[in-house]
C-alpha cells in the first residue's frame, strides 16, 4: 500500500490505552498506542535507567518523521516495574527483578495483548533487556533497534567506581553520567538541568535505586556471531538488529567494540521497516526525511568499511523491496563512490540521497 502525499499530511488520531500487566516477576505498566494489525508486528519499546517510556520515547514518536510509521504500526511502551509516573513505592525488602527476569516479562506482555511478534526498540538497560528477550524467544522478535547498548557485565573496576561515587554523588549524578557524555554535561547545562529535575521530582527514588542496582548487576549476554558451517546451537540473534550510538555517548566505545560485532545490523529505522516488512513509504516522504536529517547535521556513517562491503547483497535486497532496484543498478558507479566516502554527508539531490542512504547501511552515528 502506497499513500499519497495528501494522505501522509493529514492529521490522524491514535488510540491510546494503559494496562497493568501481571507477570511472574511483578506488575508491568504498558501503554499501547494504536491498534495492532494481524499482519504486522508491534513496535515494543523499553527505556533506560532514570527514564520511563514518556521521557525516553515521546519526543521520538511525536516527531513528524515518525508519523508514517505511526500510521501503520501500533507501539507498545513498556515501563520497568515502579518506573512509570505515579508508581507506588515498593515495600522494604522487595526483591526487584533481574535483567533476565525483566526480559521474561515480555512474553507475558505479548500474550496479554494477543501479539505474536514485535520489533524491539530499547535504550541502555532497555536495549539489554530486549536483546536477552530476542535470544530467549527468537520467534517473537522480528527485529531490534538497540540504542547505547552495553552487552557486557559490569567489571569490578566499574563496580568499585560506582561504590566510591555513591559515597560522594547523589543518584541523579550517577544516572546523568550514564545517559550523557562529558562534553554534553559540561556544555548543555539546560538539558542536564531538565533531566536532573525529572530524576529528582518525577521518578520514585526508592524504586529507581532498585532498577539501577538490577542493571548494574547484569551478566554478559554471551552472544555469538553466526558462522556458516559453525555450531548450529550457537547462542545468536535470529533477527536483524540496528545499533545506534551518539558520537559523544558514554556508550560509544562499547557499541563500536569487537564485542558488539556479534550483532547483525541493518538500515535507518524507516528503511529498516521497509526492508523487513515490505511496507512502502512514498519516495517524496523519504526524500523529505533524508533532507531534514542532513540539514540537522546528522549523517549515516560506517565505523567499519570492510563490514559494510560484506553486506552489499543485503543492500541490494533492501533496494528491491522499496521498488528502487532498477534505478539503483543504473547508479552503480555513484553507489560505489558513496561506499568509498562513508564519512561524507548524504547527497540529497532528488531521490539519489535515498539510494545512498540505503547503501550506507551499518551502525548509525547520531
Amino acid at each position: 500500500m502506497v499513500l499519497e502525499d495528501s494522505d501522509m499530511e493529514c492529521v490522524f488520531e491514535i488510540e491510546i490505552s494503559e494496562h497493568d500487566v501481571e507477570t511472574p516477576h511483578g506488575r508491568v505498566h504498558c501503554t499501547m498506542k494504536g491498534v495492532p494489525k494481524a499482519d504486522r508486528p508491534v513496535i515494543l519499546t523499553f527505556h533506560d535507567i532514570g527514564l520511563n517510556h514518556k521521557t525516553c520515547f515521546d519526543a521520538l514518536f511525536s516527531h513528524e518523521d515518525m508519523q508514517e510509521i505511526m500510521q501503520h504500526f501500533a507501539v507498545c511502551h513498556v515501563d520497568a516495574p515502579g518506573q512509570h509516573e505515579g508508581a507506588n513505592t515498593f515495600s522494604t525488602g522487595y526483591e526487584y527483578p533481574s535483567m533476565d527476569h525483566l526480559s521474561e516479562t515480555l512474553p507475558v506482555v505479548l500474550k496479554h495483548f494477543g501479539l505474536k511478534s514485535v520489533i524491539g526498540m530499547g535504550v541502555g538497560a532497555g536495549a539489554y533487556i530486549l536483546s536477552q528477550f530476542a535470544l530467549d524467544y527468537p520467534t517473537m522478535a522480528e527485529g531490534l533497534v538497540l540504542i547505547n547498548i552495553n552487552p557486557c557485565a559490569e567489571g569490578w573496576m566499574d563496580w568499585a567506581a560506582q561504590k566510591i561515587s555513591g559515597w560522594t554523588h547523589a543518584m541523579p549524578d550517577m544516572i546523568i553520567t550514564h545517559l550523557f557524555g562529558k562534553e554534553e554535561i559540561h556544555h548543555n547545562h539546560d538539558l542536564i538541568a531538565t533531566y536532573r529535575h525529572h530524576i529528582l521530582n518525577d521518578m520514585n527514588q526508592f524504586n529507581l535505586q532498585l532498577f539501577v542496582k538490577s542493571y548494574n548487576s547484569r551478566r554478559d549476554l554471551e552472544i555469538e556471531r553466526p558462522i556458516p558451517g559453525g555450531n548450529i546451537n550457537a547462542r545468536t540473534l535470529k533477527c536483524p538488529a540496528l545499533l545506534v550510538v551518539g558520537d559523544s555517548s558514554p556508550a560509544v566505545d562499547v557499541v563500536v567494540s569487537p564485542k558488539t560485532a556479534v550483532f547483525p545490523y541493518t538500515l535507518h529505522f524507516i528503511l529498516y521497516i521497509n526492508t523487513c516488512f515490505f511496507f512502502s513509504v512514498p519516495a517524496a516522504s523519504m526524500t523529505r526525511l533524508v533532507r531534514s536529517r542532513t540539514a540537522s547535521g546528522s549523517s549515516v556513517t560506517s565505523f567499519d568499511g570492510s563490514r559494510s562491503r560484506s553486506h552489499t547483497n543485503e543492500g541490494n535486497r533492501s533496494r528491491s523491496h522499496t521498488n528502487e532496484g532498477n534505478r539503483s543498478r543504473a547508479h552503480t558507479a555513484d553507489n560505489q563512490r558513496g561506499r568509498s566516502q562513508t564519512d561524507q554527508p548524504m547527497d540529497t539531490a532528488g531521490n539519489s540521497g535515498v539510494d545512498q542512504a540505503v547503501l550506507k547501511s551499518t551502525e548509525v552515528s547520531c
